[in-house]
């Protein structure tokens, strides 16, 4: 599922100059990557380039492992108690903070005493099942739960959106300017459009780092961050052309690899705009797709056409796939519904190039059934924007790191989800989903979800297109480079051995 590889980066933008002393030194790794944060604030952040910049700036208490089981980090032991209320957490000893503090257990009460307001962070419903996050001692955390909670450890530390931070951060504007962690490297600084730059925290707990600086460039453009890794400008990059990944195969200039992911991508309308409320309307449009072409057009050999939110192989996949390629059947429906002349504006974001060109096959298959389509594009921050909005007809996105059921149904098809954007509600699947978090026994859970899935799917809430693989590009001077199927980029094992 993972592997350390010795990979070589590409990226896209503008082709970069290697700065004498800087990008040129060998302690210096650059690496490019298609976005740029939306924020430093992971406990508010919703954007893929925040975690991926700072997975290498703070921890967690537990994180990932290769298989995606959980391995200890700022907790190295934990157990639970007999009526699986109460969860006890160990913390490492001899951490200290970027700015010299020692780690102390009332750092993780303070944080998730942050993590857990939905008034201000992001994944604050993942952790609806606490009552209280409380220090017994300086090295001691216990969870208090009102049920049964057997994905814990997913929640406290799938991404980095759980991180630990600076207490002393927390307060007024100072996560959104900096970042102060405990991972193994420290914020240097942040040029907007520009780059961000760590350099080596001496201090880390862990292994390594083994680079004395990391620059992260923001390389929009695929192909260019791939010129600008044969050139040496960067040295690793995830925004990898799917149309050069064959190539890149057999070029020992570059090593490349590749894994397959948990992310999912996919189409939804609406509910809160006619006719898009209509599941006839709605189960044309994804009747009118024809997934592979899709898949193909967004990373070409390197994604699988999909169904369902988990891909094949995932222990939480279901094999229900309804909708064939039928636009005989999408005309029907669209007829059945009264529809006729229907216009879509659909809602895109350049933060993510793949799901352009998505949106193009769509638009286009679409057309082929009578519906017209006006594409609109959009930075990320507006592309969210409007989505909380509400100001849009349809759009395309991904939900990525699903390392749990709960992650790929809840927040986004409960009608009390905070990720429910697109207004979806069924009392059936409001139930299946409360009734699948309380149950211990993973089978269990998976059961209900299988069933919440098919109405979910039925029902075209999310019309899922495709499941991409993990790519990494990077040069053959670099060592111990980790690949992840939830798409992070752990540096701290990479070495530059020229």
């Amino acid at each position: 599922m993972t592997a350390v590889l010795g990979l070589t980066a590409c990226s896209a933008g503008e082709s970069l100059e290697t700065d004498e002393g800087d990008a040129s030194t060998a302690g210096t790794l650059v690496v490019a990557i298609s976005g740029e944060p939306d924020s430093l604030d992971v406990h508010v952040s919703t954007a893929g380039p925040t975690f991926l910049v700072l997975e290498n700036v703070y921890d967690t208490l537990v994180e990932p492992a290769p298989d995606l089981s959980f391995q200890p980090a700022l907790a190295t032991e934990w157990e639970v108690s007999e009526d699986l209320l109460t969860w006890t957490f160990h913390l490492r000893e001899g951490v200290t903070w970027h700015n010299g503090r020692q780690f102390v257990a009332d750092d993780v009460v303070a944080s998730f005493d942050r993590i857990t307001d939905a008034q201000t962070a992001a994944n604050a419903w993942r952790f609806d099942t606490v009552d209280d996050v409380r220090a017994v001692d300086d090295r001691t955390v216990e969870f208090v739960l009102n049920r049964p909670t057997p994905n814990l450890l997913a929640n406290v530390g799938g991404f980095k959106g759980m991180a630990i931070v600076a207490p002393e951060l927390i307060d007024g504007d100072g996560l959104t300017g900096t970042a102060v962690g405990t991972g193994p490297f420290r914020f240097v600084s942040y040029t907007p459009g520009d780059r961000i730059v760590l350099e080596a925290n001496p201090d880390y707990w862990g292994d390594g780092p083994y680079v004395d600086r990391v620059e992260f460039r923001f390389v929009a453009e695929p192909t260019t961050a791939l010129t600008n890794l044969r050139t040496g400008a960067v040295q690793l990059t995830n925004n990898v052309p799917p149309q050069e990944i064959t190539t890149l195969r057999d070029d020992p200039d570059v090593e490349l690899g590749q894994l397959a992911s948990n992310d999912y991508w996919y189409f939804t309308c609406n509910f809160d705009r006619a006719p898009f409320d209509d599941i006839d309307v709605r189960r044309a449009l994804s009747y009118a797709i024809d997934r592979e072409q899709v898949a193909q057009a967004a990373f070409f050999d390197s994604a699988t056409a999909v169904q369902s939110a988990m891909p094949p192989g995932n222990f939480w996949a279901t094999d229900h796939a309804p909708f064939r390629y039928d636009p005989a059947q999408a005309r029907q429906l669209l007829a059945d519904a009264g529809v006729d002349g229907l216009t879509v504006d659909l809602m895109l974001t350049n933060e993510y190039p793949h799901t352009l060109a998505a949106g193009e096959v769509i638009a286009s298959q679409w057309r082929d059934v009578g519906v017209d389509v006006e594409i609109r594009t959009l930075d990320f921050a507006s592309w969210l924007d409007e989505q909380g909005n509400g100001s849009y007809d349809c759009y395309v996105l991904g939900w990525l790191n699903n390392l749990d059921g709960e992650y790929a149904y809840y927040a986004q098809h409960h009608s009390a989800g905070s990720f429910n954007f697109h207004g979806y509600a069924n009392p059936q699947v409001d139930q299946l989903l409360d009734q699948a978090r309380e149950r211990v026994v993973d089978t269990e859970r998976r059961d209900l979800y299988h069933q919440a899935a098919r109405l979910i799917i039925d029902e075209v809430s999310y019309g899922y297109l495709y499941s991409p693989q993990a790519a990494l590009a990077w040069s053959p001077q670099l060592s111990g480079v980790e690949m992840h199927p939830d798409g992070k980029i752990r540096l701290r094992t990479v070495r530059r051995d020229g």
